[in-house]
Order: C-alpha cells, then sequence, then structure tokens
C-alpha cells in the first residue's frame, strides 16, 4: 500500500524513532559484572566499617572507578567519606608509647695506667659458691674489710680456717682423698678468698705446701688418720714458719736496739712490734718514732700498744718524715714480700720511708720470715699490685666526697710499693742476718727443707 506521506522535492523521507527506545544506555554483560562486583565491595566495607570502628575505611577496588557510578555506589562513597573524616583511631593511628629516658653514660674512673690490676671485692656472701665453708665465708669477709690485715696473720687464719675445712670433710664413694680434696674441696676456698682480697705471697707459699702435703697422703690410709695428720701437719707449720720464726726474729732485732736508740717504723708489722716489746722487756731504753699514711693509718695501733707498755712514742704522718728521719738511729721495716731480686714488696710508704733514710745515712733493717720470700722478681709495683677501692681515700665531708660525679677526676690507692735493694742494709729472718742478696738462697733452702 503507498505511503500516505508522498515524497517531496526536498529529499527522501526521513525514518520514524524506535518507540521502545529508552532514555538511559544499556550496558554491556561485562559492564553488569564489574558494577556487581563493586557494589559488593561496597557492602563488604560497610559491614567492616560496622564491626570494627577502629579499622580503617576501606575504599571501593580500583576496578569501581570504571563502571558507571550507579547510586549505590555513589551513596556508599559518601558515607564512606564521612567516616573518613571522622577522628577514629586506626591500626596506623595507635599511640607509640614515649621512649624510656636514657641514663647519662656514667664516666669509667679507672686509672688507664693501672687497669690490668683492678679487680672487683667481694664484700658480702652474696654471690659465693654453695661449696664454700662456713669458716672462710667469715674469713673472706674479714680480710676484705682489713679486720685481718697482715701478710702472717692472714697466713695463719686461713691455714686455721683450712683445718675446719679438712674435719669436716668426708670423702665421696669411688674417689680418694688426694684427689678429690684439693680439686673440689680446697679449691672453691681459694677463689672465694681470693674474690675478697688477693692472696699475698705468705698465702700463696703455704697453699702449695698444704697441697704438696695432701698428694704425699697414702690412698691407703683410712680417712680418719689422714685428715688427723694434715691438721697436726698444718700446726707445725704454723708452728715453725711462723710462731717460732717470729720469736727468733724479735729476738736478734732486739739485740740490734741499745740503750738510747731512737728507732722510727713505718704503719704498722706484727714482728717489728714483736721485736721492739721484747726489747723493752729486756730492760732497754729507747724511744720510738711512728710514721703512719691514709687511709688505714695502721700506725696508730701499734703507737697505741707501745705506749700502753710504757714506751716513748712519737706518731706522725708521712709528711713529717723527713724531719722526724733526722732524729732517727735507726730504721725498723716489715715487709709483705721480699722479692728474688733483693727489693722489698710493702705497704706503699715504705720505699719512701727507706729512700729518705738513706739519704739521711741511718741504717735500714728489714725483719721478714722466709715464708714471705718468694721467686718472682720486681723491678716496679706496676706490674704486680693491690689497688683497693678509690672510696677508702675519700673522708667524709671532704672536698673529694663526690668524687665520682667529678669529671675526668680519677682516684688511684694502689696497696704495695717496691723498694729498691741498694736502700736495705739488712734482712733479719729466723735463719740468720742476711743482705738483700741472699733472699734467692734461702728460698730455695727453704723449699727444700719442705
Amino acid at each position: 500500500m503507498p505511503s500516505s506521506n508522498p515524497p517531496t522535492a526536498a529529499g527522501p523521507p526521513k525514518p520514524d524513532p524506535p518507540a521502545a527506545q529508552s532514555d538511559a544506555p544499556k550496558l554491556s554483560g561485562a559492564e553488569l559484572k564489574k558494577q556487581k562486583q563493586a557494589e559488593k565491595a561496597a557492602r563488604r566495607a560497610q559491614a567492616i566499617q560496622g564491626k570494627q570502628a577502629a579499622a580503617p575505611a576501606i575504599a571501593a577496588p580500583a576496578q569501581s572507578t570504571e563502571a558507571p557510578k550507579g547510586p549505590k555506589v555513589q551513596q556508599q562513597k559518601r558515607r564512606g567519606s564521612t567516616l573518613a573524616a571522622r577522628d577514629i583511631p586506626t591500626r596506623s593511628q595507635k599511640a607509640v608509647a614515649a621512649p624510656a629516658p636514657v641514663e647519662p653514660k656514667k664516666e669509667d674512673k679507672t686509672v688507664e695506667f693501672f687497669r690490668h690490676l683492678y679487680k672487683p671485692r667481694m664484700t658480702s656472701i652474696a654471690g659465693a659458691s654453695k661449696d664454700v665453708h662456713p669458716a672462710v665465708l667469715a674469713l673472706g669477709l674479714q680480710m676484705s674489710n682489713y679486720t685481718i690485715c697482715g701478710s702472717c696473720a692472714r697466713l695463719v687464719a686461713t691455714l686455721q680456717a683450712f683445718k675446719r675445712v679438712i674435719e669436716s670433710y668426708t670423702t665421696p664413694p669411688g674417689n680418694s682423698l688426694t684427689r678429690h680434696l684439693t680439686s673440689h674441696v680446697l679449691s672453691p676456698q681459694i677463689e672465694y678468698l681470693a674474690s675478697c682480697r688477693p692472696l699475698s705471697i705468705s698465702m700463696g707459699n703455704a697453699i702449695r705446701w698444704l697441697k704438696l702435703e695432701i698428694s704425699k697422703v697414702d690412698i691407703n690410709t683410712p680417712d680418719t688418720t689422714a685428715k688427723a695428720d694434715l691438721c697436726e701437719a698444718i700446726d707445725v707449720f704454723i708452728r715453725e714458719r711462723v710462731t717460732f720464726a717470729d720469736q727468733v726474729i724479735a729476738s736478734s732485732a732486739a739485740e740490734r736496739i741499745k740503750d738510747g736508740d731512737v728507732i722510727l717504723t713505718y704503719a704498722k708489722s706484727s714482728i717489728v712490734q714483736k721485736s721492739l716489746v721484747k726489747a723493752h722487756e729486756d730492760g732497754k731504753k729507747f724511744r720510738v718514732i711512728v710514721v703512719d699514711s691514709r687511709p688505714l693509718h695502721e700506725g696508730k695501733h701499734l703507737a697505741a700498744a707501745l705506749a700502753d707498755l710504757g714506751i716513748e712514742v712519737k706518731y706522725c704522718l708521712i709528711n713529717g718524715l723527713s724531719h722526724n728521719i733526722q732524729d732517727a738511729t735507726k730504721v725498723l721495716l716489715g715487709a709483705h714480700a721480699m722479692m728474688s731480686n733483693g727489693r722489698l714488696f710493702s705497704r706503699i710508704g715504705t720505699a719512701l720511708v727507706a729512700m729518705e733514710a738513706n739519704e739521711a745515712d741511718k741504717p735500714v733493717l728489714v725483719l721478714c720470715e722466709t715464708i714471705k720470700f718468694t721467686e718472682r722478681v720486681a723491678l716496679d709495683s706496676i706490674v704486680h699490685n693491690e689497688i683497693a677501692p678509690a672510696d677508702e681515700l675519700i673522708i667524709p665531708g671532704g672536698a673529694l666526697e663526690n668524687w665520682a660525679d667529678m669529671k675526668k677526676l680519677q682516684l688511684c690507692n694502689p696497696m704495695y710499693d717496691v723498694t729498691p735493694a741498694e736502700y736495705i742494709q739488712m734482712i733479719v729472718t729466723e735463719s740468720g742476718n742476711v743482705p738483700p742478696t741472699s733472699v734467692p738462697v734461702l728460698h730455695r733452702l727453704g723449699n727444700e727443707s719442705q
């Protein structure tokens, strides 16, 4: 049927628009799939935000921006932006704890020149081994606080404590006293004493002697007999090497003290005290000058003991030595040890006294038991010495009371010094009066006798 609209001269007729065409564009299958994924991710993000208020807002996946933004996606983005705008703590916004204040590093107060001599000194039984005998525990504390101070006093106290250790010892089954006593029983005792104070030369000699005696015990000897023999040997050793030796030395030194003499001595030596007492008991009239020094002030005890006996005593500190040495006629000195090269190892300040006496042309006599002789050679007091705590030098209320807080200030408190052999005229021992050059000979003879 012919069309009702006839063509005109202007051109062909225009087609009519389709009646079912929608205003919104149609989406392809891939685009619909992306849109559904974006909506699903948005709903998941909304659920997480509702359950965990502290969780960060999770943005929609990047691919959602490629799909057309439907009303649900736009609504979810608005909600997400509102939540993000609030001050909600998130994992990334956790409060970080402030670091603890760092204490300033304490200055090292060790004197570098003597660093190798610094050793911590045990002043309590807190860190002691459970194997240490109670008698040795008490002795260690007495040595640490100078209740027992002298070389021979420490030697005698150590051997007496070891006697108690031996008396309470029982050999375990399957062991022998010879092998077990030294390594498992005596060694912890010696280590503890050395941690309280370094062992003296005489203590070292006595400990070596005791170990030798233990090694000589017959393996078949019953424990009771072996322990009794060892205790008897210790008593004999103390009696011969210390008690009788001191008596012989005191008698020999007293013979050299004449009426009218002025004897100068330094600090306190038990053998010097016995010699002066022996000379006083012999009826000789003489005076004593006791030179002392800080921090131990040992000379105070010697001066008080001599004054109680009626001996005229003058007491002064070492800064008055050069003045008082002029009045002396003889100088008597004690010893911590005699070295193999003839040098005297004694309380610090002894070398100064000997040098002043040599300068003033006064004879210097050293009173020393042979148990204090050693094969060691000492050229100075730096290689071998004992460094006491620096706080012992501090006077309460003095200028150095807070010395640990003063920058670049170091205190050193050595215990001993070395006196050259040329300042010593004679060494008085239980084996006779000998020059310093005879020290190694007497030491060798003493070892051979053992």
